[in-house]
Formats: structure tokens, sequence, C-alpha cells
């Protein structure tokens, strides 16, 4: 939801991280699992999981929910969802930032970092190494990005979008 509220502050929206939370759709499936078979939400219908307490199981959101919310602040949001890395670059060329989801690495994970749940939609494909950033720019060599974690503002830009075309080239802004 950080990322989420830098793009609509970034917009001249204001809003925060804690009312975003209170207002992302969840789907609050309990996780069990059961001889062997993992059961939780999906997220593409909401939130999976708590976003306040790391005690507690939780993946978090993907572009659909975060797209609908977005909507609601900025009626001229786009999803980018499934479109090439290059139209990525034509959203950031003409300052608008992009949300998208990522690798928390920045780089392609192993197959042994990604689980099946079953879902109330079928199986799904997750990893717990989900992670969302805001892309602010991009140059030959290197994507920049606000990170909610703080941990990098920039990465080699191959790897980058190796990752997140791995996570579904989820991505979503506000049309220029």
């Amino acid at each position: 939801m950080t990322s989420l509220a830098m793009l609509i502050r970034f917009m001249g929206v204001e809003t925060d991280k804690l009312t975003l939370a209170a207002e992302i759709e969840k789907d609050e499936t309990p996780l069990s699992r059961t001889n062997g078979v993992t059961t939780f939400g999906n997220p593409n219908r909401g939130f999976v999981g708590s976003m306040t307490d790391m005690r507690q199981n939780g993946l978090g959101v993907y572009h659909g929910p975060v797209f609908r919310l977005l909507q609601a602040y900025c009626p001229s949001a786009v999803d980018l969802t499934g479109i090439s890395f290059g139209l990525v670059e034509y959203y950031l060329a003409n300052e608008r930032p992009v949300w998208i989801i990522i690798t928390s690495t920045y780089q392609l994970l192993p197959d042994s970092a990604f689980e099946f749940w079953q879902t109330a939609d079928g199986e799904i494909r997750v990893t717990y190494s989900e992670h969302s950033v805001l892309l602010t720019g991009y140059d030959a060599d290197y994507v920049y990005f606000n990170d909610p974690l703080g941990s990098a503002t920039r990465a080699s830009k191959a790897r980058f979008v190796q990752a997140w075309e791995q996570m579904g080239g989820q991505a979503v802004s506000v049309a220029p």
C-alpha cells in the first residue's frame, strides 16, 4: 500500500498507506494446510493475510485490486499488466511513475521459492518473496524506483525486467 500511496500522492491526491490498507479489497480465506495441500486466499481477489502483524501468515495483493483502488482516486488509472517493458518505459518517460509487482531480490527467483495454493478460484502459484515498488525512471542499464523497505533505489534493468515478467508483468499507472 505504501508504493500505491506514493503513486496517488504524486498525482496530487492526498492519501496514505493506512487509508489505502483499510480500503483495499481483501480475501480473508484462512490459511490451512491439510495432507500437504495449502489453502489460502487469492491475491487476485484481494489482499491475502495480515498487513500489520508479521507473526501472521500473509502474502500481499496483485494488480487487479490495486488497479480498482487506484481508479477510485485517479479516474485516469490504467492497468498495464501484461504489456511490454517498453510501454512501461513510455509511461516513465512521460513522467508517470509505475506501480509494479517484483520479487524482493529484484531478480529471477528459483522455482523452489514458489509454492502452490488452492483458492476458491483454483490453484495459483505464489511466492513469499513478492514485493511492490514504484518505478520512477530508467536508463540503458538500470531501473530506478522508490522501495517502501528502503533497501534499494536502483537495480539492473535486465534482471529487474526478468523478475517483473516472472511475477506476471503486473503494473498500474495513470495515463499521461
